[in-house]
């Protein structure tokens, strides 16, 4: 068996080809090796762009550096696979406002080139959305608690309006790619799925503060750095540790059922801004400083996924937060030299 992953070189992508490859499959990562999110981190350089190539390359992965924007190339190299798996993207709100037509691009025509890939092959698809598809109205049904935003009830079913508050360019892209991966299902004999993701984190995550927070907070905390938290710090998610969700995709292909699909940790999962950084100081020992800063346009403060339909193809989440988070800082302490940081 054959797969293909977008973004094979990025965080959630590096975790799905090393896991596809550990079950004995031929994995192709593709991936454009783009920099402008990693340069928005503060600690980016070449060693750290580098590294997760470097470790599937290891795996016996194959490298592709190509672009899903580029037609031609995304035809080509799906070309004898058996599945797609779609987690490149432009995944930050921030970046969609101050570069919208990088955003556009990414998401969606580079979505439709990989649908369009996997309709010619005639091979399923998992396109990787976001839980940010729901808008951030969801915001006016929360009270706040004493360390983190509440909600009745705490989860979230796929069957929430989307598209409402207040939307980034990024709601817009995320929406478009869906509606797409729909219409190669039901009308062009594409069968596909779209995955809204939240709050994942995990080893080999070189988060910022626009995408990545638990990862952002543990590498600040590991270095000794203040940690910036936008708004109350009691923004709530259900983080989900990456082994899980690259589980979820190779549930998916077993059992392939076409559809929209939460995949988060679920409510036993649930952890607000403030919670995550107290854990990690728990894990480190140390009490990380926080900077508080206004809240940013758009922000959702709290998501907590109802996984009961992913439940159904095989999603099942294993990996605890205090668990996943300390293999996070783990990892981390053991890769120091990869960050450009000076630090305690």
């Amino acid at each position: 068996m054959k797969v293909l992953v977008t973004g094979g070189c990025g965080f959630l992508g590096s975790h799905v080809c090393e896991l596809f490859r550990k079950e004995g499959w031929e994995v192709v990562s593709y991936d454009s090796m783009t920099k402008y999110e990693l340069a928005k981190t503060g600690y980016g350089t070449e060693k750290t762009r580098n590294f997760n190539w470097d470790y599937l390359k290891a795996l016996g992965c194959e490298m592709v550096k190509a672009d899903v924007c580029d037609e031609q190339a995304m035809k080509d190299h799906s070309s004898g696979c058996n599945f797609i798996v779609h987690t490149a993207a432009q995944p930050a709100m921030t970046i969609s406002w101050e570069d919208p037509r990088l955003d556009f691009n990414t998401n969606v025509l580079g979505t439709f080139n990989v649908l369009d890939a996997a309709r010619k092959h005639r091979i399923p698809v998992v396109n990787t959305s976001s839980i940010h598809v729901y808008g951030n109205s969801i915001n006016d049904t929360l009270k706040e608690g004493a360390t983190s935003y509440e909600r009745t009830p705490v989860a979230i079913d796929e069957k929430h309006p989307v598209m409402v508050g207040q939307l980034s360019p990024l709601h817009a892209s995320k929406m478009a790619a869906e509606h797409y991966v729909r219409t190669f299902t039901d009308m062009l004999q594409t069968p596909g799925a779209s995955f809204r993701f939240t709050g994942i984190y995990g080893p080999r995550q070189f988060g910022g503060e626009d995408h990545g927070w638990v990862a952002n907070f543990a590498i600040r905390a590991v270095f000794g750095l203040p940690l910036r938290v936008f708004g109350t710090g009691k923004q709530s998610r259900d983080i989900l540790y990456a082994g899980d969700g690259a589980q979820s995709y190779l549930a998916y292909f077993k059992n392939p059922i076409p559809g929209v699909y939460n995949i988060g940790g679920g409510p036993e999962h649930k952890i607000s801004l403030i919670e995550c950084i107290a854990m990690i100081g728990e894990i480190l020992g140390t009490k990380p400083v926080i900077e508080f800063h206004p809240e940013r346009p758009g922000d959702m403060r709290y998501f907590i996924c109802d996984i009961t339909e992913a439940r159904k193809f095989g999603f099942n989440p294993k990996v605890k937060p205090r668990e996943g988070v300390e293999k996070l800082i783990r990892w981390v302490e053991e890769n120091k030299s990869v960050f450009n940081i000076t630090g305690k």
